[in-house]
């Protein structure tokens, strides 16, 4: 059987019976085994948190890139149950255990890189251990090091160094930790790679609304979290509470955690109870709630979602990096912090505030300062999300998925998994009148207002959805748009683009509004296109609201205007061919190629003599022109300047649409600009493609649109996501050094359409690799790797 598929370069392989595919040199074909040595659930420790949620990222980010399986770390008395994830089994105080792991990562092809999760709690006493394994081993081997000393022993220094020439590389998690490795340790800069420790995505949902869920409302809450000891220094809070609770009789202090397992092991809850007699001691039974448990992740991200001011008080000046304390500043919270270097290299430049080591009478005045301020810890919060953003743990399954394949010798191609469709964002930033323009962060901002481009892109955003899934809820959404798009209709034809929260038209509307007429042409013809499958009566009346809008269409000349009203005739033509339709067609196409001929030359084939925004409406609108009316030269202008644009925007791996910042010119003399990116940009390029593939069958335009798609999903030049899965809405630009985290109404629309343009392009994928799993002659195929 012969599978064929245009989606990546395609090689002859085999399966063989046992279900394996090979390739023609009979090598055998697998994906790629990366086993992770680390600490995991259910054993109860910050790294094995940290590992489950790495992994969980890993995995979630990437399908048929590669497998991920784990060697649990156990002492000889401990016994864990787990789950799938977990292979086998090392106990770290039984050298036999180290050998066998090491003979079994040796002899097993699949394994292709040892990645181990270090804090020197977990190897103690058992570092040669760990050593005469990294000697042994034939794989490459990436060591995670959670605690970078400044002021090691000597046996720890040389364990290092040691470790430094049998491995291929340290991973930490701030770059103080590598300047130490760097100046104290020796290590090559080349050798260290600095990824976050990575965060969660939150909806950041309605702090009072989150107080009143938890039995909190009216009360002022501080916080702090993580699996309870000494090191904790939760007294030096305590101490402080009697001042701040003598100006803020409603404060609240929440101490969530239960007790560290080996501090249980060890001394019981002696240190728990300490801290509840001193509560008592000092009365503060009023203002103090210790919550003992190993929360659920969503019910912990509420919890600090709801706080007002987090706490994060230890006391170990070597302490590298927090987990708790990046999890509390990515859920909003403004932080006081004492000085481990995670908080010197964040809390900086107004992201938050650093104390002393135990100065209570500190802590106290800086809680006290923050809470007499809203506007300042609001600012901290805002200050805090951007900060941590990069640090999402998909953009740290972004980072560690390329140092894999930097680090893996035979090279694997990383396969980004396409995220479900979610319309949560979408239809948060519509009203009962129609979607609103921006949104700080993933809160709509009712203030900017609406505008007809919005809706009208929405128009044609959930027709597409409703075209491929038939739920009736989007019908109430179709109207919705449509009415807002009929709304902004003047009666001499026109529309007008802006609207106030109180549904009037604002002075905005006297700039130039072809644009916006033709995106609302587009949306009422695409409309119209699916009259065989919407309400009789929602087309009925669009039809005569296109009839009023096209009057005097014949009158613009902006380029992407004309495009997009070809672009709505063609789709209302469809179902209805109507010589009208054909003649404005003609009309409005030849204007554009002869732009076309008139700009272009030998090196620069395009309708202007810039490239701006929009690009890929204008060639998709003279294939759609082609398509309507038959008109040869429609096709070959389209194909022409397609293709030109795609070399200006594709490299062999990416998409950089035009920047904002910086338009391309025909002189081609324009300084390289980064940034400035628009979703929208990409959106219309991925529509354009899938016309282009469907016209020409020509696997190259199949190829990008996976690529373009990517984009959003962290294959951009800052390796971060622009989707935010967890919200369902797109960030609103990718800039040189940072993502614009407001999930405004045009990215979050782009990403919509071209998520739905993808699903046809999905299934595609899947049927592939289920055809290939299920073969089981040895027969050739063509599959795509």
């Amino acid at each position: 059987m012969i599978i064929k598929t245009p989606l990546r370069k395609s090689i002859s392989l085999w399966a063989n019976k046992n279900n394996t595919i090979i390739s023609e040199n009979q090598k055998e074909f697998k994906t790629p085994e990366i086993l992770f040595i680390t600490s995991f659930p259910a054993r109860e420790c910050g790294i094995a948190t940290y590992s489950e949620d790495l992994i969980a990222a890993l995995n979630n980010k990437f399908e048929h890139s590669f497998n991920i399986k784990v060697a649990a770390l156990e002492s000889i008395n401990d016994s864990y149950t787990y789950g799938d994830a977990v292979d086998r089994i090392l106990k770290t105080d039984s050298p036999d255990s180290y050998l066998k792991l090491s003979e079994h990562c040796n002899t097993d092809k699949a394994v292709k890189l040892i990645l181990i999760q270090h804090e020197f709690g977990l190897f103690k006493n058992n570092e040669t251990d760990l050593i005469k394994f990294l000697s042994a081993s034939i794989k490459p081997v990436l060591i995670v090091l959670h605690t970078v000393l400044p002021h090691p022993n000597g046996d720890m220094k040389r364990n290092i160094i040691e470790m430094d020439t049998l491995i291929d590389g340290f991973i930490v998690m701030t770059q103080r930790s590598a300047a130490l490795l760097e100046s104290v340790y020796g290590i090559d800069r080349g050798k260290i790679t600095v990824i976050a420790h990575g965060t969660h995505l939150v909806k950041h949902g309605d702090k009072e609304i989150l107080k009143e869920k938890y039995g909190l409302s009216g009360r002022k809450i501080i916080s702090t979290f993580g699996l309870l000891s000494s090191g904790k220094s939760i007294e030096t809070t305590l101490d402080a509470l009697p001042v701040i609770a003598s100006q803020n009789p409603d404060i609240l202090f929440l101490i969530i955690g239960k007790t560290h397992p080996s501090v249980i092991r060890q001394e019981g809850e002696k240190y728990r109870d300490f801290l509840k007699k001193r509560v008592e001691i000092l009365g503060l039974q009023a203002h103090v709630k210790f919550i003992n448990a190993y929360l659920p992740l969503e019910e912990l991200l509420e919890y600090l979602q709801l706080t007002d001011i987090y706490l994060f008080t230890s006391n170990d000046p070597h302490q590298a990096v927090s987990g708790t304390f990046s999890y509390a500043i990515s859920c909003g919270c403004p932080i006081i912090s004492t000085p481990i270097p995670h908080a010197l290299e964040v809390l900086e430049d107004g992201m938050g505030v650093i104390i002393e080591f135990e100065n209570t009478i500190q802590l106290a005045e800086e809680v006290l300062r923050l809470l007499k301020n809203p506007q300042l810890r609001k600012n901290i919060s805002a200050n805090g999300i951007h900060k941590m953003a990069p640090t999402a743990w998909e953009n740290s399954a972004i980072a560690h998925a390329g140092l894999f394949k930097k680090i893996i010798a035979e090279k694997i191609a990383l396969h980004y998994k396409i995220p479900e469709i979610n319309l949560s964002h979408f239809k948060n930033l519509t009203t009962p009148f129609a979607m609103i323009q921006f949104s700080v962060i993933n809160h709509p901002d009712i203030d900017t207002g609406y505008t007809l481009d919005d809706n009208a892109r929405a128009l044609v955003a959930i027709c597409q959805h409703y075209e491929l899934k038939r739920e009736p809820e989007d019908l109430e959404l179709i109207e919705k748009y449509y009415r807002f798009i009929k709304f902004c209709l003047q009666q001499n034809g026109s529309f007008l683009n802006y609207v106030s929260k109180e549904e009037e038209f604002t002075k905005q509307n006297s700039e130039n509004l072809e644009d916006s007429n033709g995106r609302a042409i587009w949306s009422l013809g695409f409309m119209l296109s699916l009259s065989n499958i919407l309400p009789v009566g929602f087309t009925a009346d669009a039809a005569k609201t296109m009839d009023l809008a096209l009057q005097k269409v014949n009158t613009i000349y902006s380029t992407r205007a004309m495009a997009f009203i070809i672009k709505g005739v063609y789709y209302r033509n469809k179902n209805a061919v109507d010589f009208e339709n054909i003649t404005l067609i003609k009309l409005l196409s030849n204007r554009l190629v002869k732009m076309y001929r008139h700009e272009c030359k030998s090196n620069w084939k395009w309708f202007e003599s810039y490239l701006t925004y929009g690009n890929s409406i204008l060639p998709e609108a003279l294939l759609c022109a082609y398509l309507a009316t038959g008109e040869y030269q429609y096709r070959e202008v389209a194909k022409e300047s397609f293709d030109f644009l795609l070399s200006c925007i594709f490299t062999e791996n990416n998409i950089k649409v035009i920047s904002n910042k910086g338009w391309l010119d025909s002189s081609r003399q324009n300084k390289e600009t980064i940034g400035g990116e628009q979703p929208i940009d990409v959106a219309y390029t991925i529509l354009a493609l899938e016309r282009f593939n469907t016209v020409f069958k020509n696997s190259s335009y199949l190829e990008k649109i996976e690529t373009a798609f990517t984009w959003f999903l962290g294959n951009n030049h800052l390796h971060k996501i622009i989707y935010n899965q967890c919200t369902g809405g797109c960030y609103d630009g990718l800039e040189e050094n940072y993502i614009n985290l407001n999930q405004g109404a045009e990215s979050t629309v782009s990403y919509l359409m071209a998520r739905l343009t993808m699903e046809k392009f999905t299934a595609k994928k899947e049927v592939l690799y289920e055809n290939t799993s299920k073969i089981k002659l040895s027969e050739p195929i063509a599959v795509n790797i």
